[in-house]
């Protein structure tokens, strides 16, 4: 099982569940967990092989990750605690776990908050995953994901965020790396699904005005998503929950509270 942390509300039933982006670890809600937990049961976790949460032995057997193995990993996670119902927040590719999760169990999502959003990738995002299909096996792997972070979060003040993702994708081996990266191979089809279908489920999401890759695709899904609203974070990138802490939490339990009552 995937490695997890709880912090319990004695005055809430309701659960808030975080889910990080490739190459991160739970580590990067730190900003998030003391506003949560005073209004929420809050869940963060490791997703496989980051973090805390190490390669598995029948991974070593079965190298191929799939979205849908992932999205499994959290939901084990959630019935392990007896966790019916939770709100989700995720971050970077983080969010298409939530959305995936949403799509194949939409009973056990409440809602979603959706932080720096990958919902389409446009012709620079597809050239630099095939940049990185070419080059994964012979490029030191951090050498790229180095690349992929300038890439994705290029302006200085972008840089607390780079360095953190940096930071965290170095615990990392190789292999697993590898493991993720090929994920990419099933992500068109995966989110040209999610752009076209509606799930009204209640979505929040919380884009830069910087993230230069994926907020222009999110600006499209809200005007045709009856459920889905958008809040445009000025001066800010793609990790949004690290960069503007404050206005991300503010924003998103405004969200949360708007659509629930807290025992």
């Amino acid at each position: 099982m995937l490695n997890y942390s709880t912090y319990l509300n004695a005055n809430s039933t309701q659960w808030v569940t975080f889910v990080h982006g490739a190459g991160g670890s739970s580590s990067i809600w730190f900003k998030q967990i003391r506003d949560f937990k005073a209004e929420f049961n809050v869940l963060i976790l490791d997703l496989r092989g980051h973090g805390d949460s190490k390669p598995r032995l029948k991974d070593t057997f079965n190298p191929k990750y799939t979205f849908d193995s992932i999205t499994n990993d959290i939901l084990e996670v959630i019935n392990h605690l007896k966790i019916e119902t939770s709100h989700f927040v995720g971050i970077s590719l983080g969010t298409i776990l939530i959305r995936n999760l949403a799509e194949k169990h939409p009973n056990r999502v409440q809602s979603m908050i959706m932080g720096g959003a990958i919902m389409k990738l446009n012709f620079r995002s597809q050239l630099l995953i095939k940049l990185g299909v070419i080059f994964k096996s012979v490029v030191p792997y951090m050498l790229l994901y180095r690349f992929f972070a300038f890439i994705i979060m290029p302006r200085k003040n972008h840089k607390k965020s780079r360095s953190l993702f940096v930071n965290e994708a170095k615990k990392l081996y190789q292999k697993e790396f590898i493991r993720w990266f090929k994920l990419t191979s099933e992500i068109n089809p995966l989110l040209r699904f999610f752009r076209a279908k509606d799930i009204k489920i209640p979505t929040l999401y919380v884009m830069g005005a910087e993230d230069h890759l994926f907020l222009p695709s999110i600006k499209d899904i809200v005007k045709s998503h009856s459920t889905s609203i958008l809040y445009v974070v000025e001066k800010c990138g793609h990790v949004v929950n690290v960069e503007q802490p404050l206005l991300f939490n503010k924003t998103s339990l405004d969200f949360l509270k708007s659509r629930t009552v807290v025992n």
